[in-house]
């Protein structure tokens, strides 16, 4: 009984199926219901080939990432390319390809011309072209005349390729003394590239062979500097050998007051407005900053040993003499208040500030002597 009842359950069923079958077969739509099954069937047929294949795909790409690939190297002219700079960039480290080449600096061998600016100083000029300032001295002596207060807007400077000198050959002693006299070797200035000096036209070159006239760069080589301005040792009692700079040099003067040997300064202004002392310049003094008509004292009690004007640059000029082995000198004044013979004490008025002589505006040039030009900042008290 029990098999009988379990074999009459799929009967049941499978007539049920028959006669739905049926009814819809009734009704008109088998057809379409045939149709539908068969596509339903594709598809998804269709997808389970899709999804096999993606499947096998997944583990072929998983084998391929676990296996190294041979490095290779990336052509120049593509890491060059403009076109690809925007793309996305591979991780890690890349060289950009290198088109400038650098090429080093060479040096100048020849001759180059400036035209002075306003504001310009010889310590700036020197700067900018890589030289000592007293090359822009030694290289332009008939426009400087080795005085930094002589440049002026709108002269044209000599700029030399080297520091040195550049003087005329005139001929008239050996050439190698001559060179000598600048403390390099006659081969120095004739070997130098920027003379454009055939070796063996010269011949000898103790002797050489060189048209006098021709102007020559002397590399290295040094020269004195021109005295200009005040000599040295005016004192009260042979104040004559300052007559050769002007109106201003006074007659012997016996007696008069003596100096503390200690020093103030010569203006209310105790900066400078121009030149430091330098020796490598040729200023040896100091350029106190002033406004025209201020007052100018004497750093200590003396007596007055040129008093007027100054044929070589300084203007109205006061010299006194300390009577201790000191001078002190006081330049460009546009005003002058004490005399020749006049004794003076520290601190006393002696001038107003000006710009009188080869001057770029107002300011005081101040100097101090003991037989030689010393720096006064080694006298003056602190500022």
């Amino acid at each position: 009984m029990q098999n009988n009842a379990n074999e009459e359950r799929p009967l049941k069923r499978g007539n049920i199926l028959t006669r739905s079958m049926a009814r819809l077969a009734s009704m008109g739509l088998g057809e379409p219901l045939l149709r539908f099954g068969t596509n339903l069937f594709s598809a998804l047929t269709i997808g389970a080939a899709v999804l096999l294949m993606s499947t096998f795909s997944a583990a072929q790409r998983n084998d391929e990432a676990a296996t190294p690939a041979p490095l290779m190297e990336t052509p120049l002219a593509a890491q060059a390319n403009p076109a690809t700079e925007n793309q996305s960039q591979p991780e890690g480290v890349t060289r950009a390809a290198r088109i400038h080449t650098n090429v080093p600096s060479r040096p100048r061998l020849e001759i180059e011309y400036y035209t002075v600016q306003d504001g310009d100083t010889v310590f700036g000029i020197a700067e900018k072209f890589g030289l000592q300032p007293e090359t822009i001295l030694w290289g332009n002596f008939n426009t400087l005349y080795d005085d930094p207060h002589s440049l002026k807007p709108g002269q044209q400077l000599t700029i030399l390729p080297t520091d040195g000198v550049y003087w005329q050959w005139l001929g008239g002693i050996p050439f190698g003394q001559w060179a000598q006299f600048y403390g390099v070797t006659a081969a120095d200035v004739i070997n130098f590239p920027g003379n454009h000096l055939d070796a063996a036209q010269v011949g000898d070159y103790e002797n050489a062979n060189i048209p006098a006239g021709a102007w020559l760069i002397i590399p290295g080589g040094k020269k004195e500097f021109s005295s200009w301005g005040a000599p040295l040792g005016v004192t009260r009692e042979n104040p004559a050998s300052a007559r050769v700079l002007g109106d201003g040099a006074c007659e012997p003067v016996s007696g008069g007051a003596v100096g503390y040997g200690t020093y103030v300064y010569p203006t209310n202004k105790h900066y400078l407005s121009g030149f430091d002392y330098s020796e490598k310049a040729n200023h040896r003094g100091l350029d106190f900053a002033g406004s025209e008509g201020e007052g100018v004292y004497a750093v200590d009690a003396g007596v007055v040993v040129y008093s007027g004007w100054n044929n070589y640059g300084y203007g109205n000029m006061v010299m006194i003499d300390h009577g201790n082995g000191f001078q002190s000198l006081y330049a460009h004044l546009s005003g002058i208040y004490r005399g020749c013979g006049q004794s003076v004490g520290q601190g006393e008025t002696i001038g107003a500030v000006g710009t009188t002589g080869r001057s770029s505006g107002p300011h005081l040039h101040f100097e101090l002597m003991a037989g030689v030009k010393v720096n006064p900042w080694d006298y003056l008290p602190p500022p």
